[in-house]
Order: C-alpha cells, then structure tokens, then sequence
C-alpha cells in the first residue's frame, strides 16, 4: 500500500528540519580537530530525523513497504540510544542522512525492504564486534 502524503505544510517543516541539520553543520573544531572533544550524536534528534527522511524517501520513490508506513505514521516511536558501546559522532549521522537523502531509488527500496533491509555504509556507526 502506497504511503499517504503528507499536507503541504508538514512537508514543508519536515525538509526545513533536514535544512537547518545541514546548516547547522558542526566546524572542524566540533569534531575533534583543533583539540576540541568531538560533540556525541544525539540518538533522538538523529532517528527523528531519519524517519522525515526515510518517509519523503518513500513517499518520492513510491515505496510501499511497511517501513515506510511506519516512518510516515507520526506516532511511530521514535529511538532515543543507540546500542551499547556505541558513540557515534554528530558529524557520522550528518553523513549517513546525507547519504540517505542523495540515494536512488533503487538504494532506498533496499534500505526499507521489509525482509531483508541493507544500510548504507555511511549509516553504519556501531557495526557488530
């Protein structure tokens, strides 16, 4: 089944969210260069960010996996850590929403796939030991 879309104001806050991610870019001294401490990824802020993406992703490449009904139900819960001993940095969930917004969708569909998801590597922060 076809994601519905989303009113033309939602969609409007949910690509100025993604915006103001992007502009809000952290310097190189915010990521460890220069001597400064490298500035942690906030989970919540990253997976709410990544369900307005992977729901604009489904609605623009047609996608109809469940998946994408959940990234576009605004009341899917949304993750607030990631595993354990994982730390990723706010500049690696800068890349793999970069990665996920510039995908085909051929990609996108793999990503979302029900069965068998994939992810793309820049979205990998905590791979298995």
């Amino acid at each position: 089944m076809k994601a519905q879309a989303h009113t033309p104001k939602l969609q409007l806050t949910l690509v100025a969210a993604v915006c103001l991610l992007f502009l809000a870019a952290p310097t190189p001294g915010d990521i460890g260069g220069c001597g400064q401490s490298p500035q942690l990824l906030d989970a919540q802020t990253f997976f709410a960010n990544k369900l307005n993406v992977d729901c604009r992703r489904c609605n623009e490449c047609s996608l109809s996996f469940l998946s994408c009904k959940n990234a576009c139900d605004p009341n899917t819960p949304i993750s607030t850590s990631f595993p354990d001993q994982c730390y990723p940095l706010v500049h690696d969930g800068e890349v793999c929403l970069r990665a996920l917004v510039n995908a085909s969708c051929s990609d996108y569909s793999t990503y979302m796939n029900d069965l068998s998801p994939e992810a793309p590597s820049e979205c990998n922060f905590c791979p298995p030991r």
